[in-house]
């Protein structure tokens, strides 16, 4: 950490926490298994083999449509893990990170804190074993062909290929076992004796912590960075496509689009119209007027622009 010295004393507790999220969060993955599944369709970018390789890609509207952590909510939500106001409430929010296009850290922190407290006290094989069923109920149908068809064309080339996401690790693992990648870089809650103590390790793997993590990643798998790719639609995730050597834009939003097209990253949108407009709407369905209404003015929104 004496590298940090020139910091405040604010940022040096930010910049510790990212390191310690994305630390804890390549440990967790590199501990997970995974099955293989068969390919897709073909990939729309090269990939050739290199040991020294792995691909890392972004979860939330790149792999899938929409949000993992909400859908396993609705999943949640389904079990009576909590009540119908709060599923609303964390509909608003997921609805505003979408209208604004940014991703206000008070919410954030609201939702990181929600999502603590209802799976505190349960053990993690029990929310292991709901994030199965979840995937089956709310994700399976979500996944981007085109983009699952990259993922496994660095699978058939002899990479390892690895989700990076701020969602739970466990879903993301599951996420990841389900469509035969490697394994999942994902945020980290607290457990001890296996129960969930409502606590971070760190905090959300988001934004620089997910460069954290796969720096992490690639020095305890020996990887070249510079020989690696990473895919991502958000520009928050600028600072792990920064570190890579081959950086893909997948469904950018807007800011990333331009930061991309400025450095010559190759783009590709697998939305038509109607799909983009539709991206992260149902996971808004069932719970009530309120969030219905706010999935219509997301879509008027998009249409519009």
């Amino acid at each position: 950490m004496a590298a940090l010295g020139w910091l405040t004393p604010r940022r040096r507790s930010a910049t510790a926490r990212s390191v310690l999220a994305g630390e804890a969060s390549a440990e967790a993955a590199r501990k997970s298994t995974q099955e293989a599944v068969g390919t897709a369709e073909e990939p729309q970018f090269p990939v050739h083999g290199d040991d020294r390789a792995a691909a890392f890609f972004d979860l939330d509207n790149t792999v899938m449509q929409g949000a993992a952590l909400f859908h396993f909510g609705r999943g949640l939500y389904k079990r009576k893990f909590f009540e119908t106001r709060e599923l609303a409430k964390f509909a608003w929010q997921q609805a505003w990170f979408r209208l604004a296009g940014v991703e206000d850290p008070e919410h954030m922190q609201e939702a990181r804190d929600s999502a603590l407290s209802i799976v505190q006290g349960h053990r993690v094989a029990e929310l292991q074993s709901i994030g199965e069923e979840i995937y089956d109920e709310y994700m399976a149908e979500r996944i981007w062909p085109g983009t699952r068809a990259l993922a496994q064309a660095h699978l058939d080339a002899g990479q390892k290929v690895w989700l990076v996401t701020a969602a739970p690790v466990e879903i993301a693992t599951v996420i990841a076992r389900r469509l035969g990648l490697t394994g999942a870089l994902g945020t980290v809650a607290e457990s001890v004796d296996g129960v969930y103590t409502g606590k971070l390790v760190g905090e959300p793997l988001h934004g620089p912590a997910k460069a954290e993590a796969v720096r992490a990643l690639a020095a305890a798998e020996g990887l070249d960075l510079g020989r690696c790719a990473a895919y991502s639609d958000s520009h928050n995730d600028i600072p792990m496509l920064s570190l890579v050597g081959h950086p893909y834009a997948i469904n950018p939003d807007s800011k990333l689009r331009k930061h991309a097209r400025q450095l010559d990253w190759r783009l590709r949108d697998y939305r038509t119209g109607r799909k983009a407009a539709k991206v992260g709407i149902p996971a808004a369905a069932g719970v009530g007027a309120v969030a219905g209404g706010t999935a219509a003015a997301i879509a008027l929104h998009r249409r519009r622009r």
